[in-house]
């Protein structure tokens, strides 16, 4: 990617997600050898209000650096603290990063929601990949003591917007030793149809969906010859199979929009599933 030596940025307010996801955000700068920024935004209050909002501020950013020395030594991360709504913060910062790293939810808003409202905003509106880290599971330990989450799953669709997702998740592969990645495309009778593909014959579609599968991945086997390759067509919605795979993976990686279709905040219906009821980490990747 062009933007490979950009940092990796991850969002912290001091809940428990967001942590998981300071873990996660560390690691994966590690692996890849990018920096690491740690933000924690602040709001604009009275005086008085901001003064001790700001030392809240650079108390968090300095036990999150803390955090960040001993889960990856020498990577010594940066850290920001804008005086700005999360979410419009964080977008704005991914104009110039790599990815930008967030915990599913925040201190604030309904406990009972599976995502939060500054996690789906920056998913949405990032120029950047946005990973969204859903806690609950032990982390990666590469040093095989403790379950391993392997593989990469992506999630693709039949146009163009399968790129980007397709460099994100092989790069984010090729970063980890001995993963698969599992390339999952979602087909049906109706989008075979509106593709210009076979409208009556089910066999002729899931061929179809075969060869869209291989057209998607033709020429990045020799470039990343290292990963193993899973093609998955799906007869359905492929979110599903996103979800339940996202329990088991490193990471999970969908395209933001598709065929013009959108939930939300200019997410896809199979992005907007993927991201609420996912069990791992989920890349969102703008097409």
């Amino acid at each position: 990617m062009t933007s490979s030596a950009l940092p990796v940025i991850a969002g912290v307010d001091g809940s428990s997600p967001a942590r998981e996801a300071l873990d996660w955000a560390a690691r994966e700068a590690l692996v890849r050898g990018l920096p690491l920024v740690v933000v924690h935004a602040v709001r604009h209050t009275r005086r008085a209000g901001q003064e001790a909002q700001q030392r809240e501020a650079e108390e968090l950013l300095t036990e999150s650096v803390r955090r960040v020395n001993e889960i990856a030594p020498g990577l010594r991360p940066t850290t920001l603290a804008p005086l700005d709504f999360p979410a419009a913060a964080l977008t704005a910062l991914g104009r110039a990063a790599s990815m930008v790293v967030v915990g599913s939810r925040g201190l604030g808003g309904f406990r009972s929601l599976m995502l939060g409202s500054n996690s789906l905003a920056t998913a949405s509106m990032a120029r950047c990949p946005v990973v969204v880290v859903h806690g609950g599971r032990p982390p990666e330990d590469p040093e095989g003591t403790a379950e391993v989450f392997q593989d990469v799953v992506a999630g693709v669709a039949a146009d163009e917007s399968s790129e980007s997702v397709l460099e994100f998740a092989f790069e984010a592969a090729a970063a980890r030793p001995g993963a698969r990645l599992r390339i999952v495309h979602g087909w049906t009778m109706f989008s075979s149809m509106l593709s210009g593909g076979p409208a009556f014959d089910r066999d002729a579609a899931a061929d179809s969906a075969e060869r869209t599968l291989a057209e998607l991945t033709a020429g990045r086997r020799e470039e990343y010859p290292q990963v193993e390759v899973v093609k998955e067509p799906v007869n359905g919605s492929a979110s599903h199979t996103l979800v339940a795979a996202s329990a088991t993976a490193a990471l999970t990686v969908i395209g933001r929009r598709r065929g013009g279709e959108s939930l939300g905040l200019g997410l896809s219906p199979v992005a907007q599933t993927t991201l609420t009821h996912a069990r791992g980490p989920v890349a969102v990747v703008p097409g």
